[in-house]
């Protein structure tokens, strides 16, 4: 699978800065690039230096709802010729999304389109935020409040110019457990953001339920977005999994923005489940080889609108404990059933 980033943050927050000095890395020589461009007229491509064998522009307006189709069929063009030698094996995408774009429709895409899902990968999401009007633009505007909440990783551009304090905080506000690199001119090492994003996109950070926080208060600053953490010390079965989502995804809807979570499971205890999902998509659970640490505890970080832990805490519970209830049920014939055929065997000796 070809791992995917999306590096997206609002306009003038330092994107197309922070691509072109990664594309000066050595590490960053097998990477295919896709700019997306808001407006007839492209700029930010003469801005990046890249060979053009691995660029695509698509400058027909954002990646969102109406043109999700174009980053599915280049996606796919770039696949074959991949195939085809016609241009070198890239071993990552980047797409740069435009100030503008909220980056829901391109992780839709990403997720749910098979033949995109059987090629590539979502690794992480990028958002760049700048230190001088980061704190304004997510006051302002809802494009900007998006991308912080929708990313794995924040960078705060334009640290030399203003201190980076005020802007984090208020991204935390949103995102609180999410990773905050700082940088200068867009010097930062591909491996130190790349691996910062995708681990954050699958382990969400240790919280605790009483920690958790609660945004109302702040609703005509943040729009109403924030995050909820949910830890539960005992396991829950497999198929707790399916139904929590579906019934998150039907009651929920849009409000919730992004949820990740990494889950114990009764029937694979060495195992942990990941579940991701951004809005109302959601890929299957995926299982890791082992614990990545002593904690074993499920962990779930929702962000969205109007979220409330008391409602996802008690859902988990209700939908596991009549899983068990129903395990419970199918195991009580099967027993007595045994406890009969023994009887007439006995009977019949």
């Amino acid at each position: 699978m070809i791992p995917v980033t999306v590096l997206t943050g609002f306009l003038g927050s330092g994107k197309t800065t922070l691509l072109a000095r990664l594309l000066r890395h050595r590490d960053m020589g097998r990477t295919a690039i896709i700019v997306n461009e808001f407006g007839e007229v492209g700029i930010d491509h003469d801005l990046i230096a890249t060979s053009d064998e691995s660029f695509v522009q698509l400058s027909n307006g954002c990646l969102c709802c109406n043109v999700r189709s174009d980053l599915v069929l280049t996606l796919g063009e770039l696949a074959a010729r991949r195939d085809a030698g016609t241009v070198s094996a890239f071993e990552r995408v980047v797409i740069e999304t435009s100030g503008l774009a909220d980056p829901a429709p391109i992780l839709h895409a990403l997720m749910t389109d098979p033949e995109v899902a059987a090629r590539f990968a979502l690794d992480g999401v990028v958002a760049t935020v700048d230190a001088l009007t980061g704190v304004r633009a997510l006051e302002c505007y809802g494009e900007s409040l998006r991308q912080v909440a929708l990313a794995d990783c924040i960078v705060v551009t334009k640290t030399d110019l203003a201190p980076a304090a005020g802007v984090e905080q208020r991204v935390r506000s949103i995102n609180p457990d999410i990773p905050v690199l700082h940088v200068v001119k867009g010097d930062i090492a591909p491996s130190i953001l790349f691996a910062s994003a995708a681990r954050a996109a699958r382990l969400p950070a240790a919280g605790s339920p009483a920690a958790a926080m609660y945004w109302s208060a702040e609703a005509s600053h943040s729009g109403g977005i924030g995050s909820i953490s949910i830890v539960r010390h005992r396991p829950v079965h497999a198929a707790t999994l399916a139904l929590f989502v579906s019934a998150l995804a039907d009651n929920c809807g849009p409000d919730l923005l992004r949820m990740k979570g990494i889950v114990a499971v009764v029937e694979e205890p060495e195992r942990p489940a990941i579940i991701h999902g951004v809005q109302h998509v959601y890929h299957a659970p995926a299982w890791l080889a082992r614990w990545p640490s002593a904690d074993r505890r499920t962990r779930l970080v929702l962000i969205g609108r109007r979220m409330r832990t008391s409602w996802v805490q008690e859902l988990l519970d209700l939908l596991d404990a009549e899983v068990a209830d129903q395990l419970a049920r199918c195991a009580r014939p099967q027993a007595g059933n045994a406890a009969a055929a023994t009887t007439r065997t006995l009977d019949g000796a």
